[in-house]
């Protein structure tokens, strides 16, 4: 929220990004940023794709900067969470006038409450 309301929006999502980083620093969250996964068809390797942050090992973070979120970009946030078999994710949208964010939660039994 501090990000939203310091730049505001209308930025690329890059430099919400980077400065998501400096905010998840200053708090001492351990992140990766961009991390690379490998996805699979029926056990063939058939790309990689990278999520913007796994924070905490735990937390998949999607940022978007698009004037409001659409079901595809829930899809995605839906299936990074999936493939990095992380609990939680959370799809965060900077692009619109107020900040807009979904709270995402993995399908598999594993990780059911």
């Amino acid at each position: 929220m501090k990000v939203h309301r310091t730049l505001g929006n209308g930025f690329q999502e890059v430099i919400y990004q980077r400065c998501l980083a400096i905010e998840f620093d200053r708090a001492g969250l351990s992140y990766q940023r961009e991390q690379e996964h490998v996805l699979y068809y029926e056990g063939i390797d058939v790309g990689t794709r990278r999520a913007d942050f796994v924070v905490e090992e735990k937390i998949m973070v999607e940022l978007k900067a698009v004037i409001n979120l659409e079901a595809v970009h829930l899809a995605q946030a839906k299936n990074y969470v999936v493939a990095y078999h992380l609990p939680i994710g959370l799809l965060i949208n900077f692009g619109a006038v107020s900040l807009q964010f979904k709270k995402i939660f993995n399908s598999n039994p594993k990780f059911a409450e």
